[in-house]
């Protein structure tokens, strides 16, 4: 296989989004998702504040409809067309290896005002808080993430595929 698109794909898949308040963060944050037919990017904005042992907002996006592991075996990485506010994003994969909610693959990447595509090799990913080194066949999330440092935070995900 060369490509696979993850997003868009006709509603299959839905983004959610995730705030440091599930333990005890004060970080703002938005989700505006296109509606089915709608020909938008989804888009990420909000003010994350590192008071309260906080410091993140995420949207993330489960590659099955239960949760379960996609085999991302024969792909290279994770190819985005992304703009926003010029910040410092993160992108996070998370596999069935995973056990705790701050455990991740991690790639920063840059999110500059106009449409641009990036691609992220998975050999590029660096461990979050895991031993575990990343196997593609467990795949379960792509989470794009700001995190770490008080900032406004205004991303937008035009398209999102594996190559």
């Amino acid at each position: 296989m060369t490509e696979i698109e993850l997003w868009p794909d006709a509603g299959r898949r839905r983004w959610r989004l995730i705030t440091d308040m599930v333990m005890g963060g004060v970080s703002q944050g938005t989700l505006h998702a296109p509606s089915a037919g709608e020909h938008a990017p989804v888009r990420m904005r909000g003010a994350v504040s590192t008071e309260n042992n906080g410091g993140f907002i995420q949207i993330a996006l489960d590659l099955q409809p239960d949760g379960g592991a996609f085999d991302a075996s024969a792909f290279t990485g994770i190819g985005l067309e992304v703009f926003g506010n010029g910040e410092t994003y993160g992108a996070h994969l998370r596999t069935t290896d995973m056990v705790r909610p701050q455990q991740s693959y991690r790639h920063a990447f840059v999110a500059p005002p106009h449409p641009t595509v990036l691609r992220l090799p998975f050999a590029e990913f660096q461990p979050h808080r895991i031993e575990t080194p990343f196997v593609p066949a467990r795949l379960r999330r792509v989470g794009l993430v700001a995190i770490g440092r008080a900032f406004d935070a205004d991303l937008s995900v035009v398209r999102l595929w594996l190559y």
